[in-house]
């Protein structure tokens, strides 16, 4: 009975939420059409134009949706308020410009853009008030869930920290080291919360934990290992009388492969005319600051251990690694970026050379990042399955790239690039190119490693955490 009861209560709760999406989502289009049909559909107009504007509203909704996918911007109480207004204004901003440019080329003339610049205000404002009454609603509805912490190490616990920026949502009540085997002990610890994060412990134990979730209607949040990652992408053998699984390297098929190319060259292409003035500009900059090269190069990795130069505009000193230690940036605290490079690295022009990388077909648009060989020789030294991210040719953005940090643990990189290569398609090529562009403007995924560490392994390697972690219970 009471789990009827909270079957039905969640049902309702999810059924609410889905009506203010609805809500919101007609309002957006709704205000579009509105602009359209005031300042670009012809008051004389005749079929063509009739049905040009029913074509242009209809594909801004389809764009939109797209783009409010990509951005996760109806994630209500798993964001906060001004990353879903900022997500939601910029999916609006965005459909809006893909509008724009159609109409530009469908009339062979430049389109007054100021009545959809006009209309940007007024759906921000829109959005600011819609997730402030959404998020009220959601937390009138679910207050914080009762949560409990299983970790194997302290290190473990650094890689979930992020779970303590959701005090909203979960309530920590218990830390519980689970180094040993005994499962039925853990389970006895564990209790009935609402809600358990998982991270870092055996895999016999996870199997346990997750049959106990749904045995017992808790919220299972697993952090998971390399293989089951690995596990995501197998395929069904249903030649057998029992459930069997195919896994091996991933093998792309040659017409994904033929048209990522054709994707690469064309976007690439269109890249380096369009941005060749601010390119420009970055050269003299950097010139003009100090005499030194323009183009830095440096040796990375590609599909397969294939090395390759990649080219970037000078951002550092041009004695950055004097020592001959190859290191990565501390981000605003590293003193061998120049004031040049700092502005480059800030908004991301610093990148904008590998544009001819992936002309030449030495990366790609979307793949893992390029690791430089020494950094990528220590990563597998202490995780040596870094090496599977080499499946596929790297590329300029990423899962990795955008979901993780640019001083991300090398584990963390991995699992991420492996999700990427499990579900590689054009579409999700598609979702990653647009996703980076809500990246552009966050500072914290450019954050770099402390101050004296060489790579992003280091803090994962016995280093003690600067916050006071949780009394843990064993």
């Amino acid at each position: 009975m009471e789990k009827e009861v909270k079957r039905n209560s969640f049902y309702w709760k999810a059924v609410i939420m889905r009506i203010l999406k609805i809500i919101h989502f007609s309002g957006s289009v709704a205000l579009f059409v509105t602009c359209w049909m005031m300042f670009y559909h012809l008051s004389s107009s005749t079929d063509v134009q009739i049905r040009f504007s029913i074509l242009m509203c209809g594909f801004y909704a389809v764009v939109l949706a797209f783009l409010f996918r990509v951005f996760h911007a109806y994630t209500v109480g798993l964001c906060r308020k001004v990353e879903i207004v900022y997500s939601l204004s910029l999916s609006e901003l965005l459909a809006a410009g893909i509008i724009y440019v159609l109409s530009c080329l469908a009339w062979l003339r430049f389109v007054n853009p100021l009545p959809l610049l006009s209309l940007l205000p007024m759906q921000v404002l829109f959005n600011i008030i819609w997730t402030a009454i959404a998020n009220r609603v959601f937390f009138a509805m679910n207050r914080a869930k009762k949560s409990v912490v299983i970790y194997r190490v302290e290190k473990d616990l650094r890689r979930i920290a992020e779970v303590k920026k959701h005090a909203k949502r979960f309530e920590i009540v218990k830390y519980i080291e689970a180094s040993g085997g005994d499962i039925g002990n853990l389970l006895g610890q564990i209790g009935k919360p609402e809600a358990i994060f998982v991270v870092g412990v055996p895999s016999t134990v996870c199997n346990a934990l997750t049959k106990y979730c749904v045995d017992n209607g808790i919220e299972g949040y697993f952090a998971p290992h390399i293989g089951d990652i690995i596990m995501m992408g197998s395929k069904s053998i249903p030649q057998f009388h029992v459930p069997i699984v195919s896994v091996e390297r991933k093998h792309i098929m040659p017409e994904y492969l033929f048209l990522k190319r054709f994707f690469d060259l064309i976007l690439s292409a269109i890249g380096i005319v369009v941005l060749s003035p601010v390119l420009l500009i970055c050269a003299l900059a950097v010139k003009i600051y100090d005499g030194g090269p323009v183009i830095y190069k440096q040796t990375r990795l590609t599909k397969d251990g294939k090395t390759f130069k990649l080219l970037k505009f000078r951002s550092m000193r041009t004695d950055a690694e004097k020592d001959g230690v190859a290191r990565l940036s501390s981000g605003d605290k590293d003193d061998r970026i120049t004031p040049v490079g700092r502005i480059l690295r800030k908004v991301r022009l610093d990148e904008t050379p590998q544009l001819f990388n992936i002309f030449a077909g030495q990366m790609s648009i979307v793949g893992p990042r390029p690791e430089r060989p020494e950094i990528a020789k220590q990563y597998e030294e202490l995780t040596p399955a870094f090496s599977l991210r080499l499946q596929v040719k790297a590329g300029l953005t990423g899962y990795a790239q955008i979901y993780g940090k640019y001083n991300s643990q090398p584990y963390d990189k991995l699992e991420m690039d492996l999700l990427y290569i499990n579900n590689m398609s054009f579409f999700e090529d598609l979702k990653l190119i647009f996703a980076t562009v809500k990246i552009l403007f966050i500072s914290e995924s450019t954050e770099g490693v402390e101050s004296g560490q060489t790579t992003a392994m280091d803090s994962d390697n016995g280093t003690e955490s600067k916050e006071k972690e949780p009394e843990t219970v064993k």
